[in-house]
């Protein structure tokens, strides 16, 4: 990851930071974060979908980067030509002289000249707060898409350890079928069929508790879909294994990558609006410029001003020079260039966080994977064990103690492999988040 800190931390430079207008994302390019694809599950692909279309904070997302385009081409407006139209009638009366009536057209034009690029400075600011709505649309439907995913996995995984209990159940229960047949022939004792009782029951107290988490599950993914609580329930009590990903989609991450971050996008997008910060106040030092003029036309009625009516041109320049201010200007331009020290120093700081996240996701993704392999090989030699102390069981070979210690170990390890290909998903997703997207 020195990698990723090396290059990105070379974004800070105002001197070469990209202008992060020049890499602003189609709105239709904001929801790029298709990466839940590469779980090849449809009905998450569909659920994921419903989630996008109905989800209230996506609306909010999208009005307000509505807002910043609009505002942005108020402030491009203002570098352009103005031109007003106007038209007035007059009525006017003297002392012993009848009343009469003038009319007026005219055309208004002025423009000022951006020498010293004060407006161009006040256009990239508003691009700069462009770039961050559309960061933050991104980051909106990150979130909401990961946290469907995540739901969706624990679904699964519930679903995963309920079928675990019930098929560990129906071998307990036979393991108790043959204590009491024992126990009758006189080869046990009580104490041998009170444990495999316990056994049974202690398994079977913990089917409800997984039903109410599935049920729970159902929900909060019917409500994150924009859909009443038990509407899903349908489509998703079918049992379904857990969404996997294959280990190669993570293998490599490039450095740039990064850079989608809702966060950095946001915090680039800061640093040039400071920049132009500082040239809008250092522009305010020097002298403006401004084309001003009208044409416009008189007559006596209006027919007459198509023909016949006076014409009157005006054409005025104008120049404006600061002369004195006490030293204001300067100042301002120097609580400009303090506030981008802030937010390159920001720009810094959010940099170090992301890496720190995309870091603990890999590694814990990485350390996941590696368990998995243990906890497969330790799920497979339980199962093994527990039939072979049952029949050894059922032929007089071996004590109860020996068949309730593995079947004990086999629910163990068959729940915790089940809960650890969930949290592997779940790694997934969490890194998926942390770089703010898929990658290549």
């Amino acid at each position: 990851m020195a990698l990723f800190l090396g290059v990105l931390l070379g974004c800070a430079s105002p001197d070469t930071l990209e202008s992060a207008s020049a890499n602003l994302p189609a709105e239709s390019e904001a929801i790029q974060i298709r990466w839940w694809k590469n779980f090849h599950d449809p009905l998450l692909a569909d659920l994921i979908s419903q989630a996008l279309k109905a989800n209230s904070n996506i609306h909010s997302a999208q009005a307000a980067l509505q807002e910043a385009r609009a505002l942005r081409d108020v402030k491009l407006a203002n570098t352009r030509p103005q031109l007003t139209l106007s038209g007035s009638a007059q009525r006017s009366t003297a002392d012993n002289t009848p009343a009469s009536i003038s009319f007026r057209s005219g055309m208004d034009a002025s423009w000022e000249i951006d020498v010293f690029g004060a407006q161009q400075s006040a256009v990239a600011n508003s691009e700069a707060s462009l770039v961050a709505a559309t960061a933050n649309l991104r980051d909106v439907q990150l979130s909401m898409t990961a946290e469907v995913a995540l739901a969706y996995i624990q679904l699964r995984g519930l679903q995963a350890q309920r079928v675990i209990a019930l098929n560990n159940l129906a071998s307990q229960s036979e393991t108790l079928q043959i204590t009491q047949w024992r126990a009758q022939a006189g080869l046990v004792t009580s104490l041998e069929v009170e444990q495999a009782q316990t056994a049974v029951s202690q398994t079977a107290a913990q089917i409800p508790n997984l039903e109410s988490n599935l049920a729970i599950a159902r929900h909060s993914l019917a409500v994150l879909t924009g859909q009443n609580p038990k509407e899903l329930d349908a489509q998703l009590l079918e049992q379904r294994p857990i969404p996997l990903v294959a280990a190669t989609v993570v293998d490599v991450i490039p450095a740039d990558s990064l850079r989608q971050r809702a966060d950095v996008r946001a915090a680039e997008a800061r640093i040039t609006a400071a920049l132009a910060a500082v040239d809008a106040a250092d522009a305010a030092r020097k002298p403006s410029f401004k084309l001003g003029g009208s044409v416009g036309l008189t007559a006596l009625t209006l027919a007459g001003l198509g023909n016949g009516a006076a014409m009157a041109t005006q054409i005025l320049g104008s120049v404006s020079i600061p002369v004195l201010d006490g030293g204001a200007a300067k100042a301002q331009v120097r609580v400009q260039q303090a506030a981008l020290l802030q937010t390159r120093a920001t720009y810094q700081n959010t940099l170090l966080t992301a890496l720190k996240e995309v870091e603990d996701a890999v590694i814990t993704l990485h350390n996941d994977r590696t368990r998995l392999g243990h906890l497969q090989q330790a799920a497979n030699a339980a199962q093994n064990a527990a039939l072979l102390a049952q029949n050894r069981y059922s032929s007089g070979l071996v004590d109860f103690q020996t068949v309730l210690q593995t079947q004990r170990t086999l629910l163990s390890a068959q729940d915790s492999l089940a809960s650890l290909q969930a949290d592997l998903s779940s790694d997934h997703v969490r890194l998926v988040k942390a770089m703010g997207g898929d990658w290549p």
